[in-house]
């Protein structure tokens, strides 16, 4: 008899996958899931907005290294929200916004 895959183990499954793969997957996911549903951007990702990434998750977001993350940081382009222990945390409408600028700004 085949083992039931639980929802604990695609999580932890999904956490092994390189970033572009788990990206790939959601898109895939989201595109399926949601065919021939009208949702909006809002409805989707609408709890998100009082959320707040680590700087890894930050950088994973906007599509960038670590260290181009950190120059960002540094030259004042980010800000963290707010600090927990030695972590930065950066508010999602934020990252969100200079996202949406950086894309504007690459044409």
């Amino acid at each position: 008899m085949a083992h039931a895959m639980t929802a604990e183990d695609l999580f932890q499954d999904l956490k092994q996958m390189p970033v572009t793969e788990r990206q790939r997957f959601f898109v895939i996911l989201s595109t399926n899931a949601f065919r021939g549903a009208d949702m909006s951007h809002e409805e989707l990702f609408g709890h998100l907005a009082g959320d707040q990434f680590t700087a890894q998750e930050a950088a994973e977001y906007l599509e960038v290294s670590m260290s181009t993350f950190r120059r960002f940081v540094a030259g004042g382009k980010l800000n963290p929200g707010s600090t927990v222990g030695r972590n930065q945390m950066f508010a999602v409408p934020e990252l969100k916004a200079f996202k949406k600028a950086l894309k504007t700004a690459k044409g």
